[in-house]
């Protein structure tokens, strides 16, 4: 069976997750490695399992947020499409079933807010996962003076939780922001478009989605 602590292992996956962060990089993108995937993961199966699905929707959540950036080995541009198709031909290889490739090719296709959609349980799980992960340490630039607003946001935020509420009706994302280096506004700038993808991906798992920035409630 492929779980996903067998793919964390593969070392074809591995080579694709490292290739493509090398790209991103280059480009001056923040960290998309092996922190980034497995923290998206372990957000995804936390989403997953406190709403009730079973360990193996759980499982396959994981896989989809392990693998759902690949596809910036190939371009940036529309990179959920190419990791889809990447996916497909690694787990196909792998024998996996293909109800299960479905689900992860689906959910990598959809996780991105220029072309994506919250159509399932996995694909909305993973669309919050990838969305709240914005923290200190993804910033790969060291010199605050040379900054872009990327770097600016995700430097600024010195704390990032997600959490479900006991009655399973909200999800909130909490930020504690640093406003020496980025504001609110240079926040809604570049995240605007993805809080609104979360907050469609919420209604799709029957939850409200909530954003609080230094304890103001901004949506």
């Amino acid at each position: 069976m492929i779980t996903y602590e067998s793919i964390k292992e593969n070392n074809t996956v591995n080579t694709y997750i490292k290739k493509a962060d090398q790209s991103l990089a280059a480009l001056g993108f923040t960290e998309h490695s092996f922190a980034h995937v497995c923290l998206v993961a372990e957000t995804c199966g936390y989403i997953l399992s406190t709403l009730g699905y079973s360990e193996h929707e759980v499982d396959l959540g994981k896989i989809a947020a392990y693998l759902h950036d690949i596809g910036n080995v190939v371009n940036r541009s529309e990179h959920s499409q190419s990791g889809a198709v990447m996916a497909f031909r690694i787990l196909d290889n792998l024998d996996m079933p293909p109800e299960d490739i479905a689900e992860i090719v689906t959910a990598i296709g959809n996780h991105d807010e220029g072309t994506g959609t919250p159509v399932s349980p996995i694909a909305a799980a993973l669309i919050l996962a990838d969305k709240s992960d914005v923290r200190r340490t993804r910033v790969r630039n060291q010199d605050p003076t040379s900054f872009d607003i990327h770097d600016r946001v995700n430097y600024s935020v010195t704390k990032s939780q997600l959490k479900i509420n006991e009655e399973k009706t909200l999800i909130k994302l909490k930020l504690n922001v640093d406003p020496h280096y980025g504001s609110v506004m240079d926040y809604f700038e570049i995240f605007m478009e993805r809080m609104l993808l979360c907050r469609k991906a919420a209604e799709f798992l029957g939850l409200q989605f909530k954003l609080i920035i230094n304890e103001q409630q901004l949506i």
